[in-house]
């Protein structure tokens, strides 16, 4: 019998016993050694070879990933480990580094119950260190620390015991002030230490590994590291203190099973009614209750087609059943389950009991995030992703025929990663995806290309601006066209703790009504507006202030879709409207329904909205990313000139170990074409890395020449409406 034949046998008889379970994620900053760290944990579990774990990077699965040197797509596998005599059962997921492929995390934390966090000893807590945890902690994931690459800090930097230990120290007190400043309302303590095991360091790449309890039964120490690692005895250090059973030591320990996890979870992912079967048999982990499954991840397979991997909440997942998707009709049959191990699905015979992660063949109508049950039910709160898509490229195909597979591919893209936005024209042949960063966009096209066989041309990367209100607005009207129907609507700005509550989806139109408006309360909204919200689109809310008007509630569905159009193309530029509270003071309505359809109804509210945002001085906003630049300090002038030279501002200088740290904001639209310019202002000797930072508003002196530009571009007539005299 194949080795793996073998662990895949000895993972199916470990899924029924979810105390013995551990679904994890391994989370960290870009190159800071996760997917190394993955191959260690892999040949621990005797998956593949020892000598070649570090090196072989087999969670990168696809070609891509291998030739660029990082992770794009979150990869599952699953292992057994034996801790206290007992063989557990270790789901892991092994996420993507890079901010472009932050949606991958976060779809990948609602899987799990364990995320460890993975940092460089040398570099420390880096931006998307804080985003990862983040990501977790608003899961409700518990975190443990592993401080990779140790290693450079005995040959590199030379240092000795006491400025080694200082270190290390300062990386954990800054990862425990992040995961406090995370968790301050919560009635647990999720910090780390190095006490109570939860903290392990080591070297990914030469495979050895320690933690407070690993010390105590191995007797090394630290000396006897430093030792070792200078006199290149590393082998000798593996064997005796292998990384991989000091860390799958800490994940049996430390991380939860699902019968612990679940209880707590539940409340923080699903908003259901906590008092029913369905929610006691989630509770529970009741592998005889109803099937409740949240798919986190659509990939597809040449030959079994588009895969489902996600968490089972409830019940046991069997092939032939007929399960239903939310937000579809009709149900879809179960083809196949399995589970990963790394690049290749193993198809079970059995079905796959609530606790793990399976991989599901059949769901035709699953996207990312949706929930798949035996029964109607409320759905999982959605999968609230951090940042927006802010860059846009144009796809075409160089040949006609290909345009059917190009659109069914870039459907399929959109189903697969709900970070991406993809706009279709029929009519064109000219496709729009809009991204988290140029990189993002490069990986997906190349896929287009490489994958599909389609040869495609794309268009220079374009940003994606908003439009939003800067004050309050008169009352405006709005007229429909036959004249018998009249809007009077006012807009204003909405407070920016509303708007980001609307982001984390702490407030929607899913949540029970009172829920709502104690949401709302909380962040800052006054009571009586509170209790008269009719409807949220994006970050905008409307708001119902009229008393007793006839056909009124009637019309009101017609009146959403004119303000849903008026919001989507701003009157600037045809932008997304964001952060607007719009107030629905009165209306005149024909008394006749057929003078008060669709053609009416629509054309004067979306008049109304547009107006009424011109009146309240709406201005374009754009995006801007948060930039850090690590560089030798006779190269500091010139990399903070890249960031001033492209309308940035430099916030913070300050020198860590022997480089200096350049920390500012700049637009995104300055900071295409960054990487090839900084690494020729600094002959290579810079490392980077940028973070979207959400939106400002542009320059008084650049509104109108962006505006016109964009207009332009989208074949808009050049003249603004002559109430916009204030650009």
């Amino acid at each position: 019998m194949g080795r793996r034949k073998k662990i895949v046998q000895e993972c199916e008889k470990l899924m029924d016993k979810p105390e013995q379970i551990r679904n994890i994620a391994i989370a960290a900053h870009v190159d800071h050694g996760k997917t190394t760290l993955s191959d260690n944990l892999l040949a621990g579990a005797g998956m593949i070879s020892d000598e070649t774990a570090g090196q072989q990077l087999a969670m990168d699965t696809k070609e891509d990933e291998q030739e660029r040197g990082i992770t794009i797509d979150a990869a599952n596998v699953s292992m057994t480990h034996e801790w206290e005599d007992k063989n557990h059962l270790i789901n892991l997921i092994d996420t993507p580094g890079h901010v472009d492929f932050g949606g991958d995390v976060t779809r990948a934390m609602r899987a799990v119950d364990g995320a460890l966090v993975v940092v460089d000893a040398v570099e420390g807590a880096m931006p998307q260190t804080e985003t990862v945890l983040r990501q977790a902690l608003r899961e409700g994931v518990k975190p443990a620390l592993f401080i990779n690459k140790v290693d450079r800090l005995i040959n590199e930097l030379q240092e000795g015991p006491e400025e080694m230990q200082k270190r290390l120290v300062d990386v954990i007190s800054d990862v425990n002030e992040l995961i406090r400043g995370m968790t301050e309302e919560k009635d647990y303590d999720w910090t780390v230490s190095v006490e109570d095991g939860t903290v392990a360091f080591g070297s990914a790449l030469y495979k050895w590994g320690v933690s407070m309890p690993s010390m105590e039964e191995t007797g090394i120490s630290f000396g006897d590291i430093m030792e070792l690692e200078r006199g290149g005895d590393r082998q000798e250090l593996h064997e005796r203190t292998p990384l991989s059973d000091v860390v799958l030591d800490m994940v049996a320990e430390h991380f939860p099973n699902p019968l612990d996890a679940q209880p707590r979870r539940i409340p923080t992912v699903w908003r259901g009614d906590s008092e029913s079967d369905l929610a006691r048999q989630m509770r529970e982990v009741d592998d005889d209750g109803e099937v409740v499954f949240m798919a986190t991840d659509i990939s597809m397979d040449p030959h079994a087609g588009e895969i489902a991997t996600g968490r089972l909440f409830s019940g046991t997942i069997r092939k032939g059943q007929e399960l239903y998707v939310s937000g579809t009709a009709g149900k879809n049959r179960v083809q196949s389950v399995g589970v990963f191990m790394g690049g290749e699905r193993e198809e079970l015979d059995r079905g796959v009991p609530a606790g793990n992660i399976a991989a599901v063949t059949g769901l035709r109508d699953a996207i990312a995030g949706s929930t798949v049950s035996s029964v109607e039910m409320t759905p999982f709160e959605s999968i609230e992703h951090i940042s927006e898509p802010v860059i846009t490229k144009s796809v075409e195909a160089e040949r006609m025929d290909d345009l059917p597979k190009l659109i069914q591919t870039l459907q399929q893209v959109a189903k697969e990663d709900p970070t991406i936005r993809i706009e279709i024209n029929e009519d064109t042949g000219e496709h729009l995806i809009s991204g988290q960063g140029e990189l993002h966009l490069e990986v997906i096209t190349q896929r287009i290309r490489d994958n599909q066989g389609i040869p495609v041309r794309t268009g220079e990367p374009i940003v994606v601006y908003r439009e939003q209100v800067q004050g309050k607005s008169h009352e405006v009207e709005g007229v429909s066209p036959n004249r018998h129907n009249k809007f009077y609507i006012t807009a204003e700005p909405l407070s920016q703790d509303i708007v980001d509550s609307i982001k984390l989806g702490e407030i929607s139109m899913d949540m029970p009504e009172l829920e709502r408006r104690e949401a709302l309360q909380e962040a800052g909204m006054d009571k009586d507006t509170s209790q008269n919200v009719e409807h949220i689109h994006g970050t905008n809310i409307l708001i119902d202030d009229t008393k007793g008007i006839q056909h009124l509630n009637e019309t009101m569905e017609l009146v959403i879709e004119g303000l849903e159009e008026a919001l989507d193309d701003g009157p600037l530029a045809a932008e997304p409207v964001q952060g607007t509270l719009l107030r629905l003071h009165d209306a005149r309505l024909h008394e006749d329904t057929i003078h008060r359809g669709p053609a009416q109804v629509i054309p004067a509210t979306r008049d109304a909205v547009h107006r009424s945002l011109i009146a309240g001085q709406v201005k374009l906003l754009e995006p801007i990313q948060n930039v850090r630049i690590d560089v030798a300090s006779e190269y500091m002038g010139s990399a903070s000139g890249e960031i001033q030279g492209r309308r940035g501002r430099v916030d913070d200088m300050y020198q860590e170990g022997d480089l200096m740290v350049i920390e500012g904001i700049a637009p995104v639209e300055e900071m295409i074409g960054f990487s090839s310019d900084i690494r020729s202002a600094t002959e290579g000797r810079a490392s980077w890395n940028t973070e979207n930072a959400g939106f400002r508003v542009l320059s008084d002196n650049l509104q109108r020449e962006k505006i016109m530009e964009i207009r332009e571009r989208k074949g808009m007539k050049l003249e603004l409406s002559q109430a916009i005299d204030y650009i």
